[in-house]
């Protein structure tokens, strides 16, 4: 596949993340399951079409690809948490922003 897909696929799987999981704070309880369903397609797309790419441009695998994993982990776990924690949801929103925030921060940057 082409190396230019790839990132195609990570930034739109992660605007659907993304959205979903502001969405789920919002969501009736009834669309959980489509919602869960969703975002966690969406985070599976996110993190082969990562890998892929790390793959084709052969960079191995450098430490601001850790920092990214964990916001990864982070963000794909709050869409499970909004349906269960809705009266916490400011504070968990500031959370899933500061993660992206970081997670973008570590592609431009790449500190490490």
């Amino acid at each position: 596949m082409s190396p230019t897909v790839y990132p195609i696929l990570h930034v739109s799987s992660l605007l659907v993340l993304f959205g979903y999981t502001f969405y789920a704070f919002a969501a009736p309880a009834e669309s959980r399951k489509r919602v869960l369903m969703i975002t966690g397609i969406a985070s599976l797309i996110m993190l082969v079409s990562g890998f892929g790419l790390l793959s084709k441009l052969h960079l191995g695998f450098p430490g601001w690809v850790i920092v990214k994993l964990v916001c990864w982990l982070g963000l794909s776990a709050v869409g499970g948490m909004a349906f269960k924690r809705r009266e916490q949801a400011g504070a968990i929103m500031t959370v899933v922003l500061a993660l992206a925030i970081t997670a973008v921060v570590m592609v431009y940057l790449k500190p490490f």
